[in-house]
């Protein structure tokens, strides 16, 4: 039999190929090669650029998910519309004391009386999370529990944005029981959160709502 012209070159890639074989000692295992060949691409493996991040907790109404003004009805087990159409959210934010509901009582010197009626009480502090600039915080107060009849029977401390309210006396403030009373702060956020801090003095620190505004 007569040699053809192109034996050298089949014998070539013969050899390269025997040759790839033997040097080739480093070949993953047959599952790995299996998986590599299949149409559907595998997982790339979690890396600090593309591992998920986890969510921050939530202290009471996420950054994020913020819509202006935020008003949030202390005491309240779910949000609540006011007489004048405004909605409220229901309590958060708060650490620490508890919550009450006075669902049939008369409130004077509003027109949002719904809001007044429900309370968080003894508490240690309230935190919100807001983008840095200046708000206006509205702090609705009413003294509904019927054990405090004048003043000096409830008085509290409490501090926010820098200011400190001392010796703060609700039935004072509102001129008598069952009477709403509004203090507004301004406030200028420059770390990202709104933190209230409550001392009691005599008998519990107490409030019905809080409204912040940001201020153009």
């Amino acid at each position: 039999m007569k040699l053809k012209l192109y034996i050298l070159p089949a014998f070539t890639s013969a050899f390269l190929i025997v040759a790839g074989c033997q040097t080739d000692t480093h070949q993953p295992p047959t599952s790995s090669l299996t998986s590599a060949s299949t149409t559907t691409p595998a997982a790339a493996p979690a890396t600090a650029a593309n591992a998920p991040t986890p969510p921050a907790p939530e202290a009471s109404v996420a950054a994020n998910k913020l819509a202006f003004p935020i008003r949030i009805n202390a005491g309240a087990t779910a949000s609540v519309k006011d007489a004048t159409g405004v909605e409220w959210l229901g309590d958060t934010g708060f650490s620490g004391g508890d919550v009450t509901e006075r669902p049939d009582q008369q409130i004077a010197n509003t027109t949002q009386p719904e809001i007044y009626r429900s309370e968080h009480y003894s508490m240690d502090s309230f935190t919100q999370k807001l983008p840095n600039g200046k708000y206006q915080v509205k702090l609705h107060f009413c003294e509904t529990y019927d054990s405090i009849t004048e003043p000096g029977q409830r008085v509290f401390t409490f501090e926010l944005g820098g200011k400190t309210f001392k010796d703060f006396d609700v039935f004072a403030k509102a001129g008598g029981f069952a009477k709403a009373y509004v203090e507004t702060v301004p406030v200028e956020i420059n770390h990202g959160q709104l933190d209230i801090k409550f001392t009691p003095q005599t008998e519990n620190p107490q409030i019905n709502a809080i409204e912040i505004i940001p201020i153009p």
